[in-house]
């Protein structure tokens, strides 16, 4: 009889399971994904973007440059001198080289503001440029 007791101890303890160390983990790999994740950045002011009854999303937009009615350039919710725009896309294409540059034109703003906001994007090494329109 002593014998059974001792192994119904030893049976309820190989029962149990610690689930300490799996929360370990979920932690761990919840920080891991908070810290790794790629945040979107808005331009930092709202413009007034053509309709097209053909645009797209982009998946993978990054980096969003805004040109606003007066034709002022806007990266980041900061105002930029179109002379400062080759340099700041270098910096966030470098953060990451898959990602895509998106102007967010204002239908009021000028298309040489435009045209030069591109030319700054392709001389930063960034091709792939997209144009923010409203779904149509």
């Amino acid at each position: 009889m002593l014998n059974t007791s001792i192994k119904k101890t030893s049976e309820d303890e190989e029962a149990t399971v610690d689930i300490t160390p799996m929360l370990d983990v979920v932690f761990i790999m919840l920080i891991f994904f908070i810290v790794t994740a790629t945040f979107l950045k808005p331009a930092g002011i709202d413009v007034n973007s053509p309709r097209a009854s053909t645009a797209q999303i982009q998946e993978k937009a990054n980096i969003l440059i805004a040109i606003d009615a007066d034709n002022n350039i806007w990266i980041n919710r900061r105002e930029i001198d179109m002379r400062s725009v080759r340099p700041n896309i270098e910096k966030l294409h470098a953060e990451n080289p898959k990602g895509t540059v998106v102007i967010q034109a204002d239908k009021e703003s000028k298309t040489d503001t435009l045209v030069q906001v591109m030319n700054a994007s392709r001389r930063a090494g960034v091709y792939n440029i997209a144009l923010a329109a409203e779904i149509d």
